[in-house]
């Protein structure tokens, strides 16, 4: 009598248990939105799963469903180039200033008698002042076989020229050769784009800087590193000498650049 008001009272639990689970659950019924809710008039709306949520997209055909990830339609933005690099790509080369030795002692005289463009005046300066026209460039041809080229635009048109010049001495009879081809020196201008406290500048900068405007008009910048002399004007426009190199030049201009911004006049 025992066991069997045990299994009842069991399988009333049992059935209470079934029913808890096997009752089928409401059908929750989907928030109706009007056409003007979802931003689209005059046409059908179905849902479509993109990238895992859910968005009323309409079934006409023409319509081109758009994702809902940002990052999908998000286009890289170039850059801008900074302020130093747009006065770097200012910078223009006006001169090189090659030497080269012959490797032999010369006859002023004899070398001005024969070639033409040249001239030849002891007494006001110790050597030959050649030129030449394709490149355009000239020659200081110096008794001990020296020569400087000056006035080409780059390093190729200074190699080259220095290379004519001994050629046209070679051709004289003189036994010339092509040693120690050396850059010495390049002359470039830059255009800061705005105008300079100069007084200011030498001022702050008196060590490095001399600034006389009854002489000159510029003041002359004499930077350590790298070892370059600029020559600015009020306008904002340089002159930079004595670099070696056009990774020089453009070093000195990464320098002055933000020297010369707290200077400027507004």
């Amino acid at each position: 009598m025992e066991v069997s008001q045990e299994n009842r009272v069991e399988k009333e639990h049992e059935g209470s248990i079934s029913e808890m689970y096997s009752t089928p659950k409401t059908p929750i019924k989907a928030q109706n939105f009007s056409k003007e809710d979802a931003g689209v008039s005059g046409t059908n709306l179905s849902s479509q799963v993109v990238n895992g949520d859910v968005a009323l997209t309409p079934t006409n055909s023409s319509f081109t469903p758009q994702p809902l990830n940002p990052h999908n339609s998000m286009t890289a933005l170039t850059p801008m180039p900074s302020a130093s690099t747009q006065a770097k790509s200012s910078i223009k080369l006006q001169n090189c200033v090659a030497t080269v030795s012959l490797g032999c002692e010369l006859k002023l005289l004899d070398i001005y008698c024969r070639t033409r463009y040249s001239e030849y005046n002891p007494a006001r300066f110790q050597g030959v002042v050649m030129k030449i026209l394709d490149p355009r460039a000239t020659a200081l041809v110096f008794r001990s076989g020296k020569i400087v080229c000056t006035g080409t635009r780059n390093e190729h048109d200074s190699y080259v020229a220095a290379r004519k010049i001994a050629r046209i001495i070679q051709k004289l009879g003189f036994p010339a050769k092509f040693l120690n081809f050396k850059i010495q020196n390049f002359i470039a201008t830059a255009d800061l784009r705005f105008p300079i406290k100069l007084e200011a500048l030498q001022q702050a900068h008196g060590q490095f800087s001399s600034y006389e405007p009854e002489l000159f008009p510029g003041l002359v910048y004499r930077m350590v590193r790298p070892r370059v002399v600029l020559l600015i004007f009020v306008n904002g426009k340089m002159v930079i000498t004595g670099g070696k190199s056009r990774t020089e030049i453009s070093e000195a201009v990464d320098v002055i650049y933000p020297i010369l911004r707290s200077y400027r006049i507004s």
